[in-house]
């Protein structure tokens, strides 16, 4: 039903910054929470950043401090400022939405994030 996209993936020398977007096709209004994972080559889809419908912000250990999660509810829209940028973020970037607890989370197609010099 919901449809996400996500945008301003690309590449980009460590230290860098980038914002990525995700507009969802309805309103997401009173979801349960959405954000972004991400996966990297051989590894497993982790959690980056989550907000709930409270505005309870969630970050993975590995990049408290650098990224910060967003979102417009006018717009449907949710951000992830990446700032800092190591090797190690190089990774797809995966938005969700979850919008009930009894359903599973939509998924966009994701965006390349890529960390090199």
């Amino acid at each position: 039903q919901v449809r996400l996209v996500e945008s301003g993936g690309g590449l980009v020398q460590p230290g860098g910054s980038l914002r990525l977007s995700c507009v969802a096709s309805e309103s997401i209004f009173g979801m349960v929470s959405m954000g972004w994972y991400r996966q990297a080559p051989g590894k497993q889809r982790e959690l980056v950043a989550s907000i709930s419908a409270g505005s309870q912000l969630n970050y993975a250990d590995s990049v408290k401090g650098r990224f910060a999660i967003s979102r417009d509810n006018a717009k449907n829209m949710v951000y992830l400022q990446m700032n800092s940028l190591k090797p190690e973020d190089t990774a797809v970037y995966y938005c969700y939405v979850l919008i009930r607890l009894d359903q599973s989370p939509f998924w966009g197609q994701g965006t390349q994030v890529t960390v090199s010099s």
